[in-house]
């Protein structure tokens, strides 16, 4: 028992608790290189991350 080894740690981020998960992804969506920098653009300007920014958008017009 003295030469017991603590448990290692698995990589990654930890699982968020139970409901705070996100359930579901969209299938891909594919974008021109163009279309991707106005993506990038419109989500820096509003200070959020292109995922943040693709979600709000998209719930807005869908009007939820």
């Amino acid at each position: 028992m003295a030469n017991q080894q603590p448990k290692k740690r698995k990589p990654g981020r930890p699982k968020l608790p139970k409901g705070e998960a996100k359930n579901r992804t969209l299938p891909a969506v594919r974008f021109s290189p163009s279309d991707i920098q106005a993506v990038e653009a419109a989500a820096k300007a509003k200070n959020q991350t292109v995922s943040e920014w693709v979600r709000s958008t998209l719930l807005t017009v869908a009007g939820a």
